[in-house]
């Protein structure tokens, strides 16, 4: 993490990148630009919208630096500008990818938008429209959007999609004079699409071929037809505002060190990947030594006091991971004996029976009764909200929690071993059957909600106490 620096406000370019609704370019257009800035010798901090692994960690790629999450559902109004506030200490450029449509929320007010995130963190917005089949057209979506919210304020538009030299001229033209926004650039339509895609959106860094080899020339197509200068030196914000800068522990309410001589087991391997960076930092300044593990190729755990499984993709990896008995039975063994395990999505599906993908059935831990299928249309989508009826391992009973989904699996459910239950029920979202959550048995929690750390500040401290409180007991 970055110093802390509290004796001078400091002054960056900072923007939102968003766009009229979801496959427009926006990631495109973020992974450029952020790449060609630091191509420049720019130090880069990239913030993703939303709950989102995969396009957080492309501009991590893009930046070389860690990207975080600000989400206007899971977190609060001071917990956003906050965060922001202490990752852009250092930084030349913020950038924020939004998600979706840039007016798109919770519903029609547009709550929980990249509109109404831009407008907390107070930078300016820059329009990434697709032109596709249309042009002057385009200048009435943008003065559109001028409108629509004019609290916003905007740097210019991207043009995307462009068919040729008429084309973009017939655009830019209609934009510049109906809505009076500059055009800073535009990318060609491509013949082949420069970044991998799969069924969660783009493959992870983690499982595809030279991630850098695409970014890199997504950069060239911005240092060609982006006007980077102008959309750096347009606008300014001033990162400290009035108040200083927090540090994470003081922003989580948490002691540093108060869990020192815990060690913690993360499986992290292209099968595991869905880790917010804020929740393995609180791990690690309440004490915890962490240990990260590879279900693929570790053939032993080492001694740990407890163990955090975050989602990912077991399906892809399904057969590497089933043939890994020593690993697996190895884990097996270990909750058995009461390992403070705590799974989320596809760390659930790794510690049940078996998961059939595309045809094909793969073992797999075997710690609890499921069997998961694989569908062609997500399963659970969304945000959730979960309420503990009973103790679990982390969370006591009448503990509320908010996270996300985004599940193709079903679980079909088996004699269940005593002892076990749904600790919890969906009160917004799919969870494992639209009305329960949180699997347990024995040290065990099993979930398909991802939690954020700076949306659920007690999760560090939670799951270090449960596992200290454990290794108390000898157990």
């Amino acid at each position: 993490m970055k110093n802390n620096i509290e004796n001078e406000n400091k002054r960056i370019s900072a923007f939102t990148i968003a766009a009229l609704s979801g496959g427009s370019g926006k990631t495109i257009a973020s992974l450029a630009i952020t790449r060609a800035l630091k191509n420049r010798g720019l130090d880069v901090t990239c913030f993703k919208k939303g709950p989102d692994y995969i396009d957080s960690a492309w501009l991590a790629a893009a930046s070389g630096n860690k990207c975080y999450n600000l989400d206007p559902f899971l977190m609060d109004e001071s917990t956003i500008q906050a965060s922001f506030r202490l990752r852009t200490q250092t930084t030349d450029i913020a950038i924020v990818e939004g998600n979706r449509g840039l007016f798109d929320g919770m519903d029609t007010k547009g709550t929980a938008s990249t509109a109404r995130l831009s407008k907390m963190l107070n930078i300016p917005v820059l329009l990434v429209v697709d032109c596709t089949k249309s042009t002057r057209t385009v200048a009435a979506m943008v003065l559109g959007c001028l409108k629509f919210e004019p609290y916003l304020d905007f740097i210019g538009v991207i043009l995307n999609r462009i068919a040729g030299p008429r084309h973009k001229k017939v655009v830019t033209e209609a934009i510049e004079t109906y809505t009076g926004l500059p055009v800073l650039g535009f990318f060609p339509r491509l013949k082949k699409d420069p970044l991998p895609m799969r069924h969660l959106g783009l493959t992870p860094t983690d499982e595809f071929s030279g991630p850098l080899d695409a970014i890199e020339e997504l950069a060239k197509l911005a240092e060609k037809y982006v006007d980077l200068d102008r959309i750096v030196d347009s606008r300014a914000t001033e990162t400290t505002a009035t108040n200083a800068i927090t540090t994470l522990d003081k922003l989580l309410g948490i002691t540093p060190g108060s869990h020192q001589g815990l060690h913690i087991g993360i499986i992290k391997d292209s099968a595991f990947q869905f880790y917010y960076p804020e929740n393995i930092e609180a791990l690690e300044l309440l004490g915890a030594k962490l240990f990260f593990l590879d279900a693929l190729t570790d053939t032993s755990i080492p001694p740990i006091h407890g163990l955090y499984i975050g989602g990912g993709f077991p399906e892809t990896q399904a057969k590497a991971l089933m043939t890994n008995e020593s690993f697996k039975n190895n884990l097996l063994k270990q909750i058995q004996n009461g390992l403070p395990v705590y799974a989320e999505c596809g760390g659930l599906m790794y510690l049940g029976q078996s998961i059939n993908w595309k045809k094909v059935q793969y073992q797999m831990v075997g710690a609890i009764p499921f069997h998961f299928e694989m569908k062609r249309k997500p399963a659970g989508h969304g945000y959730t909200v979960l309420r503990f009826d009973s103790d679990s391992p982390f969370y006591n009973k009448g503990s509320v929690i908010k996270g996300h989904e985004f599940h193709y699996s079903k679980p079909i459910f088996i004699n269940a071993p005593e002892g076990s239950n749904f600790s919890c029920k969906v009160l917004r979202g799919t969870g494992f059957d639209g009305e329960n959550e949180g699997f347990t048995w024995n040290n065990t929690f099993s979930t398909y909600t991802h939690v954020h750390v700076l949306g659920q500040k007690e999760w560090a401290q939670v799951f270090l106490d449960r596992v200290a409180q454990n290794k108390r007991t000898g157990n």
